[in-house]
Parts: C-alpha cells; sequence; structure tokens
C-alpha cells in the first residue's frame, strides 16, 4: 500500500494540482490512497509542527515526510517505484 497525505490549506490551487497527479497515478498505482488534512486543523497543525512544513501542501509517503510545497510526477514515481521493491 502507498499512502500520500497531504497537508493543505482549503483553497490551494497548487495543491489541488499535486492532487489532481497522484489521481492520475492511480491507473500505474492501484495500492495508491490519497488523504487530505485540512492545516488549520488542531491535527494538521501538528502535522506542520513535527515536520516543519514551510509551504503547501506537505507531502507525507506512507506516515513519512517526502516533501512541502509541492512535488512532480517524477518525484513521486521515483518513490513509488522504491517502495515497491
Amino acid at each position: 500500500m502507498i499512502k500520500v497525505t497531504l497537508i493543505r490549506p482549503t483553497g490551494c490551487q497548487h495543491c489541488i494540482a499535486v492532487k489532481t497527479t497522484l489521481e492520475k497515478m492511480k491507473g500505474d498505482y492501484l495500492e495508491l490512497t490519497i488523504e487530505e488534512i485540512d492545516m488549520t486543523t488542531p491535527e494538521g497543525q501538528a502535522l506542520v509542527q513535527k515536520y516543519n512544513i514551510l509551504s503547501s501542501p506537505g507531502i507525507l509517503v506512507n506516515d513519512e515526510f517526502f516533501a512541502f510545497g509541492g512535488a512532480t510526477e517524477e518525484q513521486f514515481k521515483k518513490k513509488f517505484d522504491e517502495l515497491k521493491k
């Protein structure tokens, strides 16, 4: 299973673009699930503090920090392929 968590504010267009990229990748990674957490909630604020997220979206892969501020399809593919090994 590959779980991607997006820690983001409501209305973030860049965050929506990242989610769209991930949704498109589901065809190649059937085990991919996407979770979104509003960074203004107590849970979101705790994750922002824990991972020192400086820009949105904060991205966790399998509950480990991956990136903040977004990631490309190529970056996700590299990480997902590493996890499949």
